[in-house]
């Protein structure tokens, strides 16, 4: 056997090839023309042992900043959180981790159940009456949120603010493109959607309004006032809601969202280099049958025991093209698995501290740069991420913090040339008060 992973010995290839009626590989391929035959060698360094590969490969690795031996303030919508052991324990046992889509119920109880565990968990912090069994991550989500705006409206505009992360906001244009969905941008005001531009860019065409919360910049947005102006004008209003911040602020269900969406990311699932993370999607009920994706729902059999079914697949695949919600949507069951045991082990009360060490020691780090000289944008109303104006070419100062062990913060002049030598600085439960004070000192110590 040529290939661990591969498991065909030179026997089993003679003998399919015997079975076909060809003699060779060559023979196999032998209608394909040689002029578009790659005949040459591919640029790619020679085949190792599996030894010495894995050597190579651990010394690559080993280059890598992490989390465990780094204190980081990245996070830009990915974030290192605190991931309760358990997790990895559950979400290893192989009854999970091999599972894939739970098309017979009678043998797939254990996915079905801890789906609509996940569901249940997401409705209760969104505030919102059913949600999906997950989507692909936060991006996705919000962009499949914009494609059922305009099909249930029949309107052909959505409104995104520019306070959503600018990596959904390419999401929700490359969606919108195939449908001929027109998508403008509202500007931020101090950080926060303006809402005054938003009353004069809505319309009669105006599908939905969607906004982040909190936002991009760490600043919670004002969703009752944004809520109340789409739906005046007949628009339907989408939230992207950070789960983990739901643990103290107002939901969105309470404050009018038609649907809430966003990543999972926050619950239990490492960052692992920026995915695969975990969508959520939860809707009003008047929405229930446009939600793309499935849903898993409780009932009982014919000797009234509790069990759990796909209740509703409107994927192309399962119901008629044109009456399909999507096609290009799916689920996360294992890092849905994930999530929900964090949540479970965190419990309702443990999810509030993790959410107000977040807000406190955001709130912290703000006064402790500001007390260093440093200008920090925008209000005092944020979760776990700041904007701090770092008087110096970002990179260069994430090269220096990053020799004194600190992973730095996302460069901002990435996505606003206005916020050029800002660095949006993410401070979660993880951090202590001992490595805020570091970053501080070692910022001070660039321009000492």
């Amino acid at each position: 056997m040529k290939h661990r992973y591969l498991p065909m010995t030179e026997q089993d290839q003679k003998e399919m090839l015997e079975v076909i009626g060809v003699s060779s590989i060559d023979e196999l391929f032998s209608d394909i023309p040689e002029k578009v035959r790659f005949t040459g060698e591919y640029n790619i360094k020679q085949a190792k042992s599996e030894t010495s590969l894995l050597k190579e490969l651990g010394r690559l690795a080993g280059k890598n900043a992490n989390a465990q031996d780094y204190a980081s303030f990245l996070g830009a919508g990915v974030y290192d959180h605190y991931r309760p052991i358990i997790v990895d324990h559950v979400i290893s046992r192989s009854e999970f981790y091999t599972a894939y889509t739970p098309y017979q119920p009678e043998i797939s109880q254990g996915e079905l159940q801890a789906i609509f565990e996940f569901q249940t968990m997401i409705c209760e912090l969104t505030g919102m009456e059913l949600a999906n069994s997950s989507m692909y991550d936060g991006g996705t989500a919000l962009a499949e949120a914009g494609t059922l705006a305009a099909g249930h409206t029949r309107r052909k505009k959505l409104l995104v603010s520019s306070t959503v992360h600018s990596e959904s906001q390419a999401v929700v244009k490359s969606y919108a493109s195939g449908q001929s969905i027109e998508v403008v941008t509202i500007p931020h005001a101090n950080g926060v959607t303006d809402v005054e531009k938003l009353k004069e860019l809505i319309d009669d065409q105006t599908a939905a309004v969607l906004v982040q919360y909190p936002n991009f910049y760490g600043q919670v947005e004002d969703l009752q006032e944004m809520s109340d102006i789409a739906h005046e004008n007949g628009a339907l209003f989408v939230v992207s809601a950070n789960p983990l911040a739901l643990g103290l602020l107002t939901p969105p269900g309470s404050l009018g969202a038609d649907i809430t969406v966003g990543d999972a990311q926050p619950f239990g699932i490492p960052e692992s280099f920026g995915g695969p993370h975990c969508g959520y999607f939860a809707v009003s009920k008047k929405l229930m049958r446009k939600v793309p994706g499935r849903l898993v729902g409780e009932t009982t059999d014919d000797q009234g025991r509790r069990g759990y079914v796909l209740t509703l697949q409107a994927r192309e695949q399962h119901i008629r093209r044109d009456k399909a919600t999507s096609n290009i949507c799916s689920n996360q069951a294992l890092n849905a698995l994930a999530a929900s045991v964090a949540m479970t082990a965190l419990g309702k009360e443990g999810v509030k501290e993790i959410a107000y060490q977040n807000i406190a020691k955001t709130a912290y780090a703000r006064q402790a740069f500001e007390n260093a000289g440093f200008e920090v944008k925008f209000s005092p109303s944020h979760f776990n991420e700041i904007v701090v104006n770092c008087k110096a070419p970002i990179k260069e100062v994430n090269e220096h913090l990053l020799k004194h062990g600190i992973i730095g913060g996302y460069d901002l002049s990435l996505v606003d040339e206005d916020l050029t030598n800002h660095a949006l600085i993410a401070v979660t439960e993880q951090r202590t008060k001992e490595e805020i004070d570091a970053l501080v000192q070692e910022l001070e110590a660039i321009h000492a």
